[in-house]
């Protein structure tokens, strides 16, 4: 492996599905070393799932990992589900993990939607929480979805054009609401037409350069409905954050030391974000990628990631 890289590829040691409120069922699974420091890894979206490719920012040999699936997204069950899902009920199952697991403190990796959570779960546990890897900050404020769903056109105007050109004109005035009545019609022929539009809209602006096997990833039936459904009803009730909003809460992290990396020309969370989250946080260290976007795949963000990971690891 190319020090600095991803790490070999790798399966997990230990898998499994956990029963939740309402119905919903948690996949979960561990990776790497079974006596080695915790790492949670919390996935984007809300509603994209986690993937194999996620085990490998964390050097197996230390790192004990632990994966799994938020409400209705990726491999838990119902896909899609919206019953009994909002922040909240994802932080308490967090929390009904850790104790599954016996761990009593971890380190949280989170991007996109997953530094939100992030924050969120520390906000709500900071006793539990060793440090935290943050990528691609979002803080869940009206003006960082305003910008999703209308400012990108600014810079990707033709995948903008796709994404409203889906709906009818007079629909356009409204995108998350004609989007969101789309996505939780019952049949298929209405939902999955629409969350391969909005899914593919998200994985066309997600890199500083054209990544076909990106969009490709973005537009597979599970992939696009979970995302698109859960990301859109979330959109629609401010993310089921506190009141005051995460930058709010920062006092009660303030010690807590984070690594936060972040694209310069991240177009899905714009970099100022970061700035001010960074800004709040006395032991956080900020990184900016000068020649990346959002995806935590570009060459120099996904360095970036292990190497904070790594720092972690030295006790920083």
């Amino acid at each position: 492996m190319p020090r600095g890289d991803l790490f070999p590829e790798i399966g997990p040691y230990e898998t499994g599905y956990l029963p939740l409120s309402a119905e919903h069922v948690m996949y979960w699974e561990q990776v790497g070393n079974p006596r080695g420091q915790p790492a949670l890894f919390l996935h984007g979206g809300p509603g994209a799932g986690a993937g194999a490719v996620h085990r490998r920012f964390f050097d197996p040999s230390f790192w004990r990992t632990i994966i799994f699936d938020q409400r209705g997204a990726g491999r838990s069950r119902p896909l899609g589900s919206l019953e009994n899902n909002t922040t909240p009920d994802l932080i308490a199952d967090i929390e009904v993990l850790r104790r599954h697991l016996g761990i009593e403190r971890w380190l949280l990796f989170g991007g996109s939607w997953g530094s939100t959570l992030a924050l969120a779960y520390a906000q709500a546990h900071p006793d539990r929480v060793s440090g935290c890897v943050l990528r691609g900050v979002f803080l869940g404020r009206a003006l960082e979805v305003e910008w999703f769903l209308y400012g990108m056109s600014a810079v990707f105007p033709d995948a903008h054009a796709q994404f409203s050109g889906y709906l009818p004109e007079q629909e356009r005035g409204d995108l998350l609401g004609a989007y969101l009545k789309r996505l939780t019609d019952p049949d298929p022929a209405v939902h999955l037409p629409a969350a391969r539009a909005w899914s593919i809209y998200e994985g066309t602006c997600s890199t500083l350069l054209p990544s076909p096997e990106t969009v490709s990833s973005f537009a597979q039936d599970r992939t696009a409905l979970g995302l698109a459904r859960i990301e859109a009803f979330y959109f629609a009730y401010d993310l089921f954050l506190p009141q005051g909003g995460l930058l709010g809460g920062m006092g009660r992290i303030g010690h807590i030391p984070a690594e936060i990396v972040q694209g310069r020309y991240d177009m899905i969370c714009p970099a100022r974000t970061a700035f001010e989250l960074a800004a709040s946080w006395r032991s956080a260290r900020l990184t900016v990628v000068p020649d990346a976007g959002h995806s935590a795949l570009e060459t120099g963000i996904r360095r970036a990631l292990v190497a904070a990971v790594e720092r972690f690891r030295g006790g920083r």
